[in-house]
């Protein structure tokens, strides 16, 4: 789009106003001290709100865009603080590291499977026992003083400091955290008669393409403002089963429990990781999606704490192959690929190799889908689940547990290793018993050799791996497989030439379920 050059042309298209331009300095301002923009309430001070203007649009073919964010900025900036945390390291300091500043989130954290992709090969930067700063951002939700932020930038801490944007500090309190989602709250503990500037969160959900404003304290530098779009909905970063926001606006170490803000100055998400080769912004940020954070934070409040429903199950998706082989019209649900004992699923007739496709007779897509459905009910709540073994459908009504802590989670789903070799020409496979190859366990078939041409390969089994069940059998020698491969032939209808056999497979810790096309005859 051009733009009109002439001064008296573009005089002429809006009217003068001889005091706009000391107001306009002093949003200019507000934009150099680096926080962005919400609209709040009538918590805004009196001293901001004088300097606020309406905002200025061009119009485009597809609405109307703003000029500037500068308005925008000059609002919301009250309401964004600075995190310091004086306790555990949480964060690698620039000592050598390639990727100095990435969380240092422990094991049983849902987010260390994301951050650690990052680490793989990489050198190990020196441990460090000793008290240190760690930097966070965050952003107040009421004018008592409650913040929003991370988890991983406030856990194990012993003092919380939060730092406004004119440089005034306060202290602050835990109220609460959910590893899960990695969200905290905190509040303001100090005796003050100060009605703090805050911000909402959004009602609406953000389309892809939306202008989103990202405010922290990237590196410790304070207040500072980035802008981009929002690039996708859903993404999936192995915490758990809630989506996250992508965001392509500038995000880096510090700006971890900031808000995005979109062009109404409400929250739409909370910031939350990057996706970084080398440790810097790359234009890949997630963030915690408003809808997901209203609830969180209603819970924290409450009790420190977020209470979720619980099967006792570990569970896969249904691809194309897997439904072929136990009958499924469909590759919908989700698998169970282990029973978690003494866990609330262990109770009823629940087994490896069943399928869930209705949770209290709403259909489930998927292994996601079913994990927040649970996720989104009550400890203790009974629900029905429609289950298909083997093409059978039936009900199960049973009683939700309470979804342990991380640590303890970790612990119920960690198994021991799981086993003559013997050809299976017709699966591309060449197996032995687990009791007989060193370190393999007592239980399953252990695959030695892969034909790199069989249907097995294609499917990514690997010598190695552990094979407990055939066609809904427990197997322990390779007679028993065999055994199963020919229940299978003998059961499968339709004049198809190959049949789908349901093979679950253990690899380390994991289990899940493969369907291997065999020949019939």
């Amino acid at each position: 789009m051009t733009t009109d050059t002439n001064p008296a042309a573009n005089e002429s298209k809006r009217p003068r106003k001889s005091d706009r331009r000391p107001a306009l300095l002093a949003a200019a301002a507000l934009v150099a001290a680096g926080a962005i923009g919400l609209s709040f309430n009538s918590a805004v001070p009196e001293a901001v709100a004088e300097t606020v203007q309406t905002q200025q649009t061009i119009e485009t073919p597809y609405g109307r865009a703003p000029l500037s964010f500068a308005d925008l900025v000059a609002k919301v900036s009250p309401a964004v603080v600075s995190i310091n945390v004086k306790g555990e390291l949480k964060t690698a300091q620039n000592d050598g590291s390639p990727i100095p500043g990435m969380p240092n989130v422990p094991e049983d954290n849902p987010l260390h499977d994301f951050f650690e992709q990052f680490r793989k090969g990489m050198p190990k930067p020196p441990s460090k026992h000793t008290p240190s700063l760690a930097q966070g951002s965050g952003f107040f939700i009421s004018e008592d003083g409650y913040v929003v932020t991370n988890n991983h930038v406030v856990e194990d801490a012993e003092n919380i400091t939060v730092t406004m944007e004119d440089g005034e500090k306060f202290d602050a309190k835990l109220i609460g955290t959910d590893p899960r989602t990695d969200l905290a709250l905190i509040k303001v503990t100090e005796e003050t008669s100060k009605k703090f500037p805050f911000v909402e969160l959004s009602d609406k959900r953000p389309r892809v393409g939306d202008w989103v404003l990202a405010v922290g304290n990237p590196f410790g530098l304070g207040g500072t403002v980035t802008a981009g779009i929002i690039s996708a909905h859903n993404r999936d970063i192995g915490s758990g089963p809630y989506d996250y926001l992508q965001i392509d606006a500038a995000v880096n170490r510090g700006n971890s429990g900031g808000p995005s803000f979109d062009l109404d100055g409400h929250v739409v998400g909370v910031n939350t990781a990057i996706f970084s080769p080398s440790g810097g912004n790359v234009g890949i940020a997630f963030a915690v999606p408003a809808a997901l954070v209203k609830q969180v934070v209603a819970d924290l409040k409450d009790d420190g704490s977020v209470d979720r429903g619980w099967l006792g199950v570990v569970i896969q998706n249904v691809n194309d192959d897997i439904a072929d082989s136990i009958g499924l019209a469909a590759p919908k649900g989700a698998m169970i690929t282990k029973v978690t004992e003494d866990g609330p699923a262990a109770k009823e007739d629940i087994k490896a190799g069943d399928v869930i496709v209705e949770v209290n007779g709403n259909e489930v897509k998927d292994s996601r889908d079913l994990a927040r459905k649970i996720a989104d009910l009550e400890p203790d709540t009974d629900v029905k689940l429609a289950i298909v073994r083997y093409g059978d459908k039936r009900e199960v009504a049973m009683k939700l547990g309470s979804f342990p802590s991380a640590k303890k989670l970790a612990s119920l789903q960690k198994e021991e290793p799981a086993d003559q070799i013997e050809q299976m020409d017709k699966l591309g496979l060449s197996l032995a018993p687990s009791a007989t190859i060193p370190g393999a366990g007592e239980e399953g078939v252990v695959i030695t050799e892969v034909d790199t041409d069989s249907d097995a390969a294609d499917k990514g089994l690997k010598p190695g791996d552990i094979i407990l069940q055939v066609a809904g059998v427990d197997v322990s020698t390779p007679s028993d497989v065999a055994k199963g491969l020919a229940k299978a032939t003998e059961s499968a209808k339709g004049d198809k030439d190959t049949v789908k056999v349901l093979l679950q497979v253990k690899t380390g810790d994991q289990t899940r379920f493969v369907a291997l096309s065999q020949k019939k005859g």
